[in-house]
Parts: structure tokens; C-alpha cells; sequence
């Protein structure tokens, strides 16, 4: 990778893909609007650990035009992370979900059709996009949820039945990005994605669940727990996510024009519940923790079957649950003082992935 754009680049996962190409001396342009809470401080993070190879472009998909054309235009990849992150958002402000995922993705896609580079194009979905899975006989066993009969998790088989308007606008970028391979040629990559944690996540009430409890534990506040704590996800340590996306663009001749699912897979879960038995084994005392009603669109259970991204990708995750928490608490407790006014509540936390 010489040369790559990543929008949403001071979010999370970009500014650990950003560092992570930047340390292999490649030129990384990050395109942010910097509304994120604890985006500022990745920046000085990136800017801090590399004195060369960054360039910054604070702007926003939802506006076609010169900066989102020149941030893409010479890139050999784009990496598009930008996006309306909440499902609680989502039902608040549709519109504005909307705009941000479906129309800021469309306006990502044509900035790379029309580049010159004829950039790969790698794009952040989400398991939204598959519903609520209602059908698939969901059982309680020991304390958690699974599915009663599918073993290795949800393949991109599934087909697409998004819940929320969150769901939607997610489920129309995810479309339009394999469809601009179909009609375009455009090389472009779909993830969908479960949950994916680590360094530098400012978690928030509605999104970002295990840093988000994490955070509250160090500064001993309470959580509110959404349904009964025994939803399940497969969690995906975001180093591994980097590793994915890096191996995906390199065997773009076999990826090009496929969607994959991305996440921890079955072999590392955790509900909500048992996050919290973690955090209070670690910290030395009990999260103080309530309950609420369910929220609209939230899965009691997803793992990722991801076969199809070890086969293709000759790839897998490395970094097993337990011991990938135990490195986001070290991160939480190491950089304390990064969380005392960047970290504001959003509607409520249940699972958001």
C-alpha cells in the first residue's frame, strides 16, 4: 500500500488502520468532520507517533465535491469508516442516517469511480443488515442466548432483512457498493461487520458496548443494560479487523465484488452479562448496573460465520476474546484522563455492533 484514504480516519477503527498503515511508511489521508466524540484526540495520537505521511482533510461525505474529489483522487485504496453509527440515532433522526449512510457512501463511490487511481474501495457494513433473525429458533442456554441449530454462525447467505433505519441506510451503502463493481468495474470490498473493540474506542452509551462499560468501571458509574444482559455477540479485536482489511485488498482479484462477514466468529463470544463478570473480576469491585426495556432492532444473538473470509483472505482472528478485553481494560486504565470530557452519553446502551 503506497498511497490511501480513509474517511471517518480520527474515528476508532481509522485511526488504527491509519496507524498501522503509516508505520509501513505509506501516505494516508484521513478525511474526518471531527464530530465524533474522541476524534480530536486520535488525531494527536496519529499526529504524535508520525511526523510524516499523514494529511488531514476535515470535511464531510454527506458534501460532493473538491475536498472529498482531492482526498480520493490519487488514492490506491479508500477505506470508507465514515458513517451514523447508533440505531438509537437512527430512529431519532432518520433523515440525517440516511444522508450520512446512504448518500455520504454514494458520495464516496462516485468520488472513486471518477478517480484517476482507480482505487479499491473497502467498505464498513454492519450484521444490521440481516435483521433481527426472529426465525432462527433462538434458545437460552446456560445463562446466554444461541441460535438452536445453525452451528457456525450467519453466512452472507442470509439474505438482507434490515430492522431500523439504521438497518436500512446501512443495508443501501452495503448494495450500492457491490452493485458499482457489477455495473462500474470498480473494485470495492463490502465487511459486515459484528462487534469490533479495542485502543483508542471512546465508547458511548449507544454504540461502542464493551469499551463503553469498560470506561464506566474505571470511573465507577453505573450502566444500563438494555433487555436481560444474555445477548451475544462474536467480538473482533480491531488489530485483527486491520489485519482483514489489509489481506482483502491485497487479493483484491479474489475479493473484488464480495461482501464478507467480520467478526470474532464463534470462537469468541461474550454477552453483555459476562462482560460485566470480566470487568468486575479486573477492576476489583462490582459495576453498578440496571435494566431497561429492549430497544427497537436489537439481536439477542449474532456470531459471524466467517468461513468465507478465512478461505479468501487466508486470514483468522488472533486475538481471543478474554484476552483481548483484558488489553482494552489495560488501555482503558492507561489513558483515564482521555476519557474525563470526551465521552458523552447517547440514548442508551443494550448491544450496538
Amino acid at each position: 500500500m503506497d498511497n490511501c484514504t480513509i474517511t471517518g480516519g480520527a474515528g476508532f477503527i481509522g485511526s488504527n488502520l491509519a496507524d498501522f498503515y503509516l508505520s509501513q511508511g505509506a501516505c494516508v489521508t484521513i478525511l474526518d468532520n471531527f464530530s465524533r466524540p474522541g476524534s480530536e484526540r486520535n488525531l494527536a495520537w496519529l499526529q504524535s507517533r508520525h511526523s510524516t505521511g499523514l494529511r488531514v482533510v476535515r470535511a464531510d461525505i454527506t458534501d460532493s465535491g473538491r475536498a472529498l474529489d482531492g482526498a480520493i483522487e490519487n488514492a490506491s485504496a479508500v477505506f470508507h469508516l465514515a458513517g451514523q453509527v447508533a440505531v438509537t440515532t437512527s430512529v431519532t433522526d432518520p433523515r440525517h442516517d440516511f444522508e450520512v449512510n446512504a448518500f455520504g457512501t454514494f458520495n464516496v463511490l462516485e468520488a472513486a469511480r471518477k478517480a484517476g487511481s482507480k482505487p479499491v474501495v473497502v467498505y464498513s457494513s454492519t450484521n444490521k443488515v440481516y435483521g433481527k433473525l426472529a426465525d432462527l429458533g433462538i434458545v437460552e442456554r446456560n445463562g446466554r442466548y444461541g441460535y438452536s441449530s445453525i452451528v457456525g454462525g450467519i453466512g452472507e447467505d442470509r439474505p438482507l432483512d434490515p430492522y431500523s433505519p439504521y438497518g436500512c441506510s446501512k443495508c443501501a451503502g452495503d448494495q450500492y457498493v457491490i452493485d458499482y463493481a457489477r455495473i462500474y468495474g470498480l473494485r470495492t470490498i463490502v465487511f459486515r461487520q459484528s462487534c469490533i473493540y479495542g485502543p483508542r474506542q471512546f465508547g458511548m452509551e449507544d454504540q461502542g458496548w464493551l469499551a463503553w462499560f469498560a470506561i464506566r468501571a474505571l470511573q465507577q458509574e453505573p450502566v444500563t443494560i438494555y433487555g436481560n444482559g444474555k445477548q451475544v455477540r462474536d467480538a473482533l479485536w480491531v488489530g485483527d479487523l486491520v489485519a482483514a482489511y489489509d489481506a482483502a485488498v491485497k487479493k483484491i482479484d479474489v475479493t473484488s465484488g464480495k461482501a464478507y462477514n467480520i467478526g470474532g466468529g464463534p470462537e469468541n463470544t461474550l454477552s453483555l452479562l459476562e462482560l460485566v463478570e470480566l470487568l468486575n473480576r479486573n477492576f476489583g469491585r462490582k459495576l453498578r448496573v440496571s435494566f431497561d426495556e429492549w430497544r427497537p432492532g436489537d439481536q439477542p444473538v449474532f456470531i459471524s460465520n466467517i468461513d468465507n473470509a478465512k478461505r479468501d483472505l487466508d486470514w483468522r482472528p488472533r486475538v481471543g476474546v478474554e484476552e483481548g478485553v483484558r488489553r482494552l481494560i489495560e488501555w482503558v486504565k492507561e489513558n483515564g484522563g482521555l476519557f474525563d470530557n470526551s465521552v458523552e452519553c447517547g440514548a442508551a446502551n443494550g448491544v450496538r455492533s
